[in-house]
């Protein structure tokens, strides 16, 4: 009899471990599915922004058709609907590149950047790209915890039995990623080539001048240590006093 209630009790016991997994494994599913759709929602606003970029990169550079061109191709390719996270990557890393390839030609017109729709645009898109990096992020971490208790043991079996797959992570070069960021220093008409921060790095070339004699504006030369400093509060014109032998 004590062993009935024994096997019973192991019984129970299994049951309810593995309606435990078993909700664990449709909870982390719904999320990763949430996580797609947030991902989802971010890129369908950037693919609304690029046709009105392009628009106004159009209106300064109408020669510029074959990139122009190029990037409503990778629109239309990246909005076909994907059947697989992997496959929007793929679409979606290309439309970047072709951006990039955009936001390049528009240094060569400085009326464009001056063009505060231009701006306004390309900060917009920053933004939203800015939003599907973290947005892939969290997606990601989701599907690589489902993907652990798919594969892991005794949650695999639990798994086979919902129909639970594994999940297909979203991930695109980095170097495809992000589209280039432009520094709009100079908006005036006909103004030069973009600001640029000068480097902090030792010896670096582009930084204020330090020498003697440099351009208004520069930094004075650094003391060497221990050094004399010399005594700003004190009169030059004052001849020093000798002292009494």
């Amino acid at each position: 009899m004590i062993i009935v209630w024994i096997l019973l009790g192991l019984v129970v016991l299994l049951a309810v471990v593995g309606v435990v997994m078993y909700n664990g494994l449709i909870g982390l599913r719904n999320k990763v599915e949430e996580g797609w759709r947030q991902i989802d929602v971010e890129l369908k606003r950037r693919h609304d922004l690029i046709p009105n970029l392009v628009e106004t990169v159009k209106g300064y550079a109408a020669h510029e058709r074959g990139t122009l061109e190029e990037v409503m191709q990778a629109r239309s390719a990246a909005m076909s609907g994907a059947s697989t996270p992997a496959a929007a990557a793929q679409a979606e890393g290309q439309l970047s590149q072709a951006l990039g390839r955009l936001m390049a030609v528009a240094e060569a017109y400085p009326d464009l950047k001056a063009n505060q729709n231009f701006l306004a645009l390309q900060s917009e898109l920053t933004s939203t790209e800015d939003r599907i990096a973290s947005s892939r992020r969290y997606y990601n971490a989701l599907v690589r915890e489902l993907n652990t208790k798919v594969e892991s043991v005794p949650s695999n079996i639990v798994a086979n039995m919902a129909g639970v797959k594994r999940a297909e992570y979203f991930e695109t070069p980095a170097t495809e990623a992000v589209v280039p960021s432009i520094s709009f220093g100079d908006n005036a008409p006909g103004g030069g080539a973009p600001a640029v921060s000068p480097s902090t790095q030792p010896g670096a070339v582009g930084g204020p001048s330090t020498a003697p004699g440099a351009a208004p504006g520069a930094l004075p030369q650094a003391q060497a240590p221990g050094a004399a400093q010399p005594d700003t509060t004190s009169d030059a014109s004052v001849p020093p006093t000798t002292p009494n032998a």
